[in-house]
């Protein structure tokens, strides 16, 4: 029970910090908006490590630092995402795939994941087609360039979720400080790269600050959670994030949906429960 609940506490954070990340991307570069969130957790980082220190191996390390990586190009992607579309459709998305990417993991590496789980990955393809249309079924409601952005955000979060979910227990919180390492140094190499300049306005850094701070949190939850129970189950629970993430764009931002989207979002939730099964 414990594993269940801290990666519902998990997914909690990260929709809430996807949300505020999207906002903050309507106004800024999502690189910029993913450096400078994850610079100001910093110090929440050094503060898990402390009462969390614990005693890591160098395959830990190592899974952390390739799960930043993986973690920081999906963030940028799906800030992107969000920033150009419904938030209430793009993150359902996401967190298909970043479900879908753990099971398929777990075939090669674990145990076979079950019947009901692969169910719910064919639900998540129909889910996908369904929230990608509009009106019509003229695809409106989603252009199919933030879906395939979604897809793409998704799929790295399902490897970041691997990944991370290798660290072992007696790690502490030091592969998410690998984590958090790698995809700092990611995306300043990607911003001077690009040219990408890292200044945030002050209502943008309000925004980017929450993020950064749930989004490690949730780091820290999910590892705790994945060190405790079995990788496919933690990570499909972890996927339900865009539950908050959808509530508060309907609730802040007053998002509406058509009946062919929350049909297909409805597929999600019914692919997401599944693969948790």
């Amino acid at each position: 029970m414990l594993p269940i609940l801290l990666a519902a506490v998990s997914a909690i954070a990260f929709g809430t910090a996807d949300f505020s990340g999207g906002k903050a991307s309507r106004w800024a570069d999502p690189i910029a908006v993913t450096v400078v969130s994850q610079l100001l957790s910093v110090p929440l980082l050094v503060a898990l490590v402390l009462v969390v220190p614990g005693t890591p191996t160098v395959a830990d390390i190592a899974w952390g630092l390739l799960a930043g990586v993986a973690g920081a190009g999906g963030v940028m992607l799906l800030y992107r995402a969000l920033a150009g579309g419904m938030m209430a459709v793009v993150a359902p998305v996401t967190a298909i795939t970043a479900a879908v990417v753990p099971i398929v993991a777990g075939l090669f590496t674990s145990s076979f994941p079950g019947a009901l789980a692969l169910t719910g990955a064919g639900l998540a393809v129909v889910a996908i087609a369904l929230v990608s249309l509009g009106e019509g079924g003229s695809g409106s409601g989603a252009p199919a360039r933030l879906v395939g952005l979604a897809l793409a955000a998704g799929a790295l979060f399902g490897v970041f979720f691997t990944l991370l979910g290798q660290a072992g227990e007696s790690a502490g919180m030091w592969p998410v400080a690998a984590v958090r390492a790698s995809s700092i140094a990611f995306g300043l190499i990607l911003a001077a790269g690009t040219g990408v300049r890292l200044r945030l306005d002050r209502r943008v850094l309000g925004w980017a600050a929450v993020a950064g701070l749930l989004d490690s949190a949730a780091n820290a939850l999910f590892m705790a959670a994945a060190a405790r129970g079995h990788l496919s189950i933690v990570a499909a629970v972890a996927a339900l994030y865009p539950a908050s993430t959808v509530l508060l764009a309907l609730a802040v931002d007053r998002e509406r949906l058509r009946p062919v989207q929350i049909a297909g979002l409805g597929f999600a939730a019914g692919a997401l429960v599944l693969a948790s099964i």
